[in-house]
């Protein structure tokens, strides 16, 4: 009789990214957790040139793969072609960083008091919610506030964009395009510029998405 693989932690890092997203209709200040998220991952990267946190540690992938693969949520479709292509990719980061720049200047008007506190999520950079049900005050000052309402709008819109491309496409569709994924793949071509350059050693994000892999593979020096 086969004796079932025990789990490791890692494998259940699912909980944390659907915890922090229903947290984040309790109290919205908990949306300053998700900077671990976008930290993490660069220094992971940073630190030993490889995507270890995309294939070890990203709760919203596990998430989108379970709901996509357990609960058959998924299509479970190729991705269209011009979705794995660089210009697409890197579009969508540039356009990502511009929108995650635009709230941290509306954080920097509510410090300098130029603006008040706007009690809102923004979802899919268009949709302005109300939120106020989430904000009990704080004892900082309120430019804290209006980062976690910006934040959790860029957390909850990425979410929503990855849920969407999971049900239309494979379960983990949202790493093709993910700005933290490709923001690492980055990191790991610099560090190993030769293998970047190699066609038969490095795998391309869209590639490794299709099989539900976000491995960047490199020789070890």
């Amino acid at each position: 009789m086969a004796v079932a693989k025990k789990k490791k932690w890692s494998e259940y890092m699912w909980i944390v990214s659907a915890t922090y997203l229903i947290l984040g209709f309790f109290n919205i200040m908990f949306a300053w957790i998700g900077l671990l998220c976008f930290f993490i991952p660069l220094i992971l990267s940073i630190a030993n040139g490889r995507k270890t946190y995309c294939n070890r540690f990203c709760g919203r992938g596990q998430l989108f793969a379970m709901l996509g693969k357990k609960f058959k949520l998924s299509r479970n479709k190729d991705v269209p072609k011009w979705m794995k292509t660089r210009w697409f990719r890197y579009g969508f980061l540039a356009f990502f960083l511009t929108m995650f720049m635009l709230m941290i200047w509306n954080t920097v008007q509510v410090f300098r008091g130029a603006a008040t506190l706007r009690e809102a999520v923004t979802l899919l950079w268009a949709f302005r919610l109300p939120w106020e049900f989430a904000y009990h005050g704080t004892s900082f000052s309120p430019w804290t506030a209006q980062f976690a309402f910006g934040f959790y709008g860029v957390m909850l819109t990425s979410s929503v964009l990855g849920m969407i491309t999971m049900f239309a496409y494979k379960p983990r569709s949202w790493c093709v395009y993910c700005p933290m994924g490709t923001m690492t793949q980055l990191i790991c071509m610099a560090k190993h510029p030769a293998e970047a350059k190699n066609p038969d050693s490095v795998k391309s994000l869209a590639d490794l998405a299709k099989k539900g892999e976000v491995t960047f593979t490199a020789k070890s020096s």
